[in-house]
């Protein structure tokens, strides 16, 4: 008789359902990361793709002198 109040004392040997639950949020938060990075660099690639072709490759480098002058700090 005592082995039969123990078994029936005893919790399950079934894993718990909070580390279940932990791993499916786990599992839904890196595929939301994953889908929103393949968001982004699919719009990445859509503006290169429609960049305009007018548009200069390199910025131009300013060729005028400006005769600025600046004062020095002094250091301490």
């Amino acid at each position: 008789m005592p082995t039969e109040l123990i078994r029936a004392s005893a919790r399950p040997a079934t894993p718990n359902s909070n580390v279940r639950n932990v791993s499916i949020v786990a599992i839904a938060l890196t595929a939301a990361l994953v889908a929103l990075q393949l968001v982004g660099l699919a719009m990445l690639e859509r503006s290169h793709a429609y960049a305009h072709p007018s548009a200069p490759l390199e910025p131009a480098a300013c060729t005028e002198s400006a005769d600025i002058s600046v004062s020095q700090i002094p250091y301490d």
